[in-house]
């Protein structure tokens, strides 16, 4: 079965890294269905990075992240999708 990878950026205010890094780790997904795996990372600038792997193709219906509290980041969050095609 194909996989789906979800990727979720989002850029603290300053100095508010980990602030975002710890509302992040509390987030859980909406529903009953739950992610192969699920992989956080940070980056400098207090950015957090999200990797998110589901069953199903690059249009399955996945539950997306929400969007932060407004007063914690300083930009809009990005998103992509993949589909994995293998080693």
């Amino acid at each position: 079965m194909p996989t789906v990878a979800l990727m979720w950026e989002a850029r603290a205010v300053s100095g508010h890294g980990a602030e975002l890094l710890a509302w992040v780790r509390e987030l859980k997904p909406d529903g009953e269905r739950q992610p192969l795996r699920r992989e956080i990372l940070t980056a400098p600038e207090d950015r957090v990075l999200v990797i998110t792997w589901w069953e199903g193709g690059y249009r399955a219906e996945v539950p997306e992240l929400p969007d932060p509290p407004a007063d914690l980041v300083r930009r809009a969050v990005h998103r992509w999708r993949f589909e994995s095609v293998g080693g």
